[in-house]
């Protein structure tokens, strides 16, 4: 697979190079810019860009802009960001624009090297990987009640882990229950919120876009 990366930080910029090249991916090139970033995806058109959320030229949040821009103009372009601080807009940005292969990692995750390279893949897949900790953030705002409190304590943080892009076998390991629980509380989530029956891949990225729009407003 052929990746990019976006990072001012010249030793992250080359550690993460070295680390996904010697894990056997194509780093086609690396940009310290968001203009550079978007114009080197626009030329090599790679698979997959991970880029830093601020970066020059106005270190503020041009990186994800650039993620935006990107995805519009490459609908099949997976993307994963990487911040120093939690944004949570800027993770529901770009769910707005389509989960599919989304990533939004805290760069405190780059310790743990396994995790990192699995949410990698998994976007490269076509997942969709939110860090937990962005989750949390989301979970303690509040706005006005709807439907996502008409849920259950269970069903709500069922979808709390679908919003982090886990399978039904892996939420299951982590609530302790089987994967028919697991499937019969999210029939209900897709119930409760008024969600039409079509593919389940669907409506599993309606229901988690509905979730992290009630945690942001």
């Amino acid at each position: 697979m052929r990746l990019i990366i976006g990072e001012d930080e010249g030793l992250l910029r080359e550690g993460l190079s070295r680390l996904l090249t010697d894990e056997g991916y194509d780093v086609v090139a690396t940009a310290s810019t968001a203009t550079e970033l978007v114009a080197r995806t626009q030329e090599l058109r790679p698979e997959l860009v991970i880029t830093d959320i601020r970066m020059p030229p106005n270190q503020a949040r041009d990186g994800i802009e650039a993620a935006l821009i990107l995805r519009a103009a490459l609908p099949d372009l997976a993307v994963l960001v990487l911040s120093q601080h939690v944004d949570s807009v800027g993770a529901t940005e770009l769910l707005t624009e389509g989960a599919k292969g989304v990533g939004y990692l805290l760069k405190q995750r780059l310790i743990d090297v396994d995790p990192f390279l699995q949410a990698v893949q998994q976007v490269l897949d076509g997942g969709t990987v939110i860090d937990p900790t962005v989750i949390e953030t989301m979970m303690q705002r509040s706005r006005p009640d709807n439907d996502i409190d008409r849920l259950s304590p269970r069903r709500r943080e069922t979808l709390a882990l679908m919003a982090e892009g886990m399978s039904n076998s892996r939420i299951a390991a982590r609530l302790f229950v089987t994967e028919h629980a697991v499937a019969r509380n999210i029939s209900a989530i897709f119930d409760t919120l008024g969600l039409p029956p079509s593919a389940d891949d669907h409506r599993r990225v309606l229901a988690v876009l509905r979730y992290l729009d009630r945690q942001v407003q």
